[in-house]
């Protein structure tokens, strides 16, 4: 009688338990569907090691930027694929392979000419690096070097303040943080629309 009775109860459950399971494989294949793109925010987590943990932006050209793991392209890129290259390049780091986690911190803007509808023009500057806030910065037209630095919140204690990169194009225009605080000439720079700013790591003895 028991086994009858557990029997029907299992059969009658059966049809939640397929419909879950089906549910859970429909939001699994859709994370892995989504392919990265330029301007998204990746949130990157290492369990062994809480200081790699940040945020990082996916720059115009589809790259990432982590310490000890160097860059490397993810514009693409499923997000399992950048995961496990995170934790192949980071792993001679670390006596047993790391546990690395990637998500989906924040989606890139996929509708540019919306501010434009709803208010005064922005331009958009792209920050990597060791920067507290890196990302994609809508500021006001003629915001300078100096006034920027302080919408990304400054920069994390790896950071090379001295060796800070404005990328324009081609142009490389170097930025030492210390001499623009000290009221050089270079903190009244103005940034122009698509300026990629770049805050390495700093090395072992700087």
């Amino acid at each position: 009688m028991r086994r009858s009775f557990a029997r029907k109860l299992w059969l009658n459950r059966l049809p939640a338990l397929v419909g879950f399971a089906m549910l859970l494989g429909t939001h699994y294949a859709a994370a892995q569907s989504y392919h990265i793109r330029a301007g998204d925010i990746l949130r990157i987590e290492v369990l062994e090691d809480p200081e790699l943990n940040r945020s990082v932006l996916v720059t115009p050209d589809g790259r990432i930027s982590v310490p000890m793991a160097g860059t490397m392209r993810a514009s693409g890129q499923p997000i399992e694929a950048v995961q496990r290259g995170l934790a192949g390049r980071l792993a001679a780091s670390f006596a047993n392979p790391p546990n690395v986690f990637v998500s989906v911190e924040r989606l890139a803007d996929r509708r540019p000419d919306l501010q434009q509808r709803i208010g005064p023009k922005l331009i958009s500057v792209f920050v990597m690096g060791e920067a507290n806030k890196p990302g994609m910065l809508e500021i006001p037209p003629n915001t300078n070097v100096l006034q920027a630095f302080a919408m990304m919140g400054g920069f994390t204690k790896f950071a090379a303040i001295k060796r800070i990169q404005l990328r324009r194009g081609e142009q490389i225009v170097p930025l030492n943080y210390q001499q623009i605080e000290a009221g050089s000439a270079a903190a009244r720079m103005k940034f122009q629309d698509g300026d990629v700013v770049v805050v390495p790591q700093r090395r072992l003895f700087e």
